[in-house]
């Protein structure tokens, strides 16, 4: 097949050069491939081979000591979602980052949602002081992308993938020399819901995408460090998988067709322990909740067996990119550094979805690999936040963080300095109309406790010792001996929001329809909705929520809905049905 790729010429970089000259020219030049990540990680184990002298021979460091740095971002993949983390899955690449790198296993969101979390790894700063609070929010004007100042020193910088913050808009941004991207949460394969051939924005020309989305953003990466001269460089891969609609690549369709999966014990109403909030309760029977999961017929397993399927091809992404670290004797070290925006929930607590401040949603890995710099691989327990990724490159740059960043860098307490690490997360979350099953939600997450409080709903607080209890089963909010830290934790989280540069407000969001607020009687019938929410998974107009109301909406849903129907609700077979039914009746 064809895969277009922009072609990019550097003129030697000074120190007087602005970052933005440095791009001469740009054309798009095909360049063949049979599907080509398979065929360059083939090429790449080869070129190890050839060069291996070469590597062995060059220096560890540049003379001036800057690293090369990747940062590669996956989308809702939750702390134990690769293979060194859950048994039978099979990422060789992330256990290799696990394993020889420095493995934060208390890394944490501070907001569970696509660009409010994109916006703070950008900006190192929570929600309340940049200003994305939803999915549809822009990147505020005097947003300064930490980028721009690796740039401005120096460093050769590109962007690829999902950046989705203003959901319209795919255009080049600040702080990078290349760029390629696409609107809002970007497809799969090359058409869209309504047959439209899907388009990258490459350095600010529309470029058809032409195969499966995580293989394709690969390719461009690799094609543009193979142009690197003697400046050092910065990659932010961004991947779309495995956001919903969780479609893995044809070559790992099946991969996981027979992995044995278990509802985790929150699942059962009955597991949990003191008061449950109301919300919680009502929300397993909706889009995201596991009695009606995206108002589809599947198991919620089937789901979350294609979600690891779609992770197989981001780990052969971080394998290429080690692969070509490896083959291309580098002078300078690289610093591989892999995280996600969000966790997310398979059966915790009866929900499939994240925005919650619970921890499969927002607990996500955090690897940075480098052994030459960081010695041999180990585990670290300090707690570290998506705000703290921006001081950190830079730290590796050799660059200063700006004194406004709400993140520090986690390389010291990584050091073995405890008191130069974070301590808490502080996290918060607004209420959205379109998917309005969670309230607006904010938490102080400590090494040990972490209290919940939920505003603009009659609904109750929650503590819980994790420690003791990890699946956070027993709220402990109503227990007299823990009222003293009750009203510790609270007093603590209202002064972290609101000593900020700007004050939280929750936001007014411009409303298009009523939002995903259907529930079906197939399933928990002693949910009290209103009736005329009532829906069945058969029904028509059940993706009504993707559609802005207007005089097409009837039309537009006619089209979209039998492909939305096709990839979030397959047929099955009678057998198929059968195994499912099965398989869930421990549910």
């Amino acid at each position: 097949m064809q895969i277009a790729f922009a072609k990019t010429t550097f003129t030697p970089v000074t120190s007087t050069q602005p970052a933005s000259s440095r791009i001469r020219t740009a054309q798009t030049t095909p360049l063949t491939t049979a599907s080509t990540l398979p065929t360059l990680l083939a090429l790449a184990c080869l070129f190890s081979l050839l060069f291996s002298f070469s590597a062995a021979a060059a220096p560890a460091v540049a003379p001036d000591g800057r690293p090369n740095i990747i940062l590669v971002l996956s989308d809702d993949q939750r702390f134990d979602a690769f293979g060194a983390m859950t048994p039978g899955l099979h990422t060789p690449s992330m256990d290799k980052l696990a394993r020889e790198g420095l493995h934060f296993k208390n890394m944490f969101v501070t907001t569970s949602l696509c660009s409010p979390s994109r916006a703070s790894i950008i900006s190192g700063l929570s929600m309340r002081n940049h200003g994305v609070v939803d999915n549809n929010s822009p990147v505020p004007d005097d947003l300064e992308p930490f980028p721009l100042h690796l740039q401005n020193a120096g460093y050769d910088t590109a962007f690829i993938g999902k950046w989705h913050m203003g959901h319209d808009d795919a255009s080049p941004k600040p702080g990078f020399d290349r760029w390629v991207s696409f609107e809002g949460q970007g497809t799969y394969g090359p058409t869209d819901a309504f047959g439209r051939p899907s388009l990258f924005n490459v350095d600010g020309r529309d470029v058809p995408q032409r195969g499966y989305i995580t293989d394709e953003l690969t390719d461009y990466a690799l094609d543009w460090l193979k142009q690197r001269e003697a400046a050092p460089f910065f990659l932010y891969l961004s991947h779309k998988a495995a956001h919903l609609p969780f479609s893995p690549s044809a070559r790992h369709r099946d991969q996981y067709r027979n992995l044995a999966l278990q509802m985790p014990a929150s699942a059962d109403p009955a597991a949990r322990r003191g008061p449950v909030p109301m919300w919680l309760s009502k929300q397993r029977n909706s889009w995201s909740g596991v009695d009606f999961t995206y108002y589809s017929s599947r198991s919620l397993h089937d789901f979350q067996r294609d979600y690891y399927a779609a992770l197989s091809a981001v780990d052969d992404s971080v394998g290429a990119l080690l692969q070509w670290i490896d083959a291309a004797a580098l002078q300078r070290d690289t610093v591989v550094i892999f995280t996600s925006d969000n966790g997310f929930m398979f059966g915790e607590h009866g929900l499939i979805d994240k925005r919650a401040a619970y921890e499969a949603s927002m607990r996500v890995p955090l690897m940075i690999h480098s052994p030459r710099r960081f010695g041999p691989g180990r585990a670290i327990d300090a707690i570290a936040r998506n705000i703290d990724l921006a001081p950190t490159i830079l730290e590796l740059a050799g660059l200063p963080a700006p004194a406004h960043y709400d993140g520090r860098s986690v390389l010291p307490a990584a050091g073995g300095d405890g008191a130069a690490e974070a301590g808490e997360v502080v996290y918060e979350y607004y209420w959205e109309f379109n998917y309005p099953q969670t309230p607006s939600t904010f938490a102080l997450r400590t090494s040990r406790y972490k209290y919940i409080q939920y505003h603009g709903v009659w609904d109750t607080e929650e503590l819980f010792d994790l420690q003791n209890d990890p699946a956070e089963l027993h709220n402990l909010i109503q227990e007299p001996a823990h009222q003293a830290r009750k009203v510790d934790m609270r007093a603590r989280l209202y002064r972290a929001l609101s000593t900020a540069a700007k004050r939280p407000s929750i936001p007014f969001t411009s409303r298009y329809n009523q939002g995903a607020v259907f529930w079906t009687p197939e399933k928990n019938a002693a949910t009290t909705f209103s009736p005329h929410w009532s829906r069945r998974s058969g029904d028509a107009d059940l993706y009504e929520h993707l559609i802005a109301d207007g005089p097409e909406k009837k039309r537009t849903l006619e089209t979209i809905s039998p492909n939305v129907k096709r990839i979030l609700d397959p047929a099955k077979t009678a057998a198929e049905k059968r195994k499912d039914e099965a398989g869930e009746g421990s549910r």
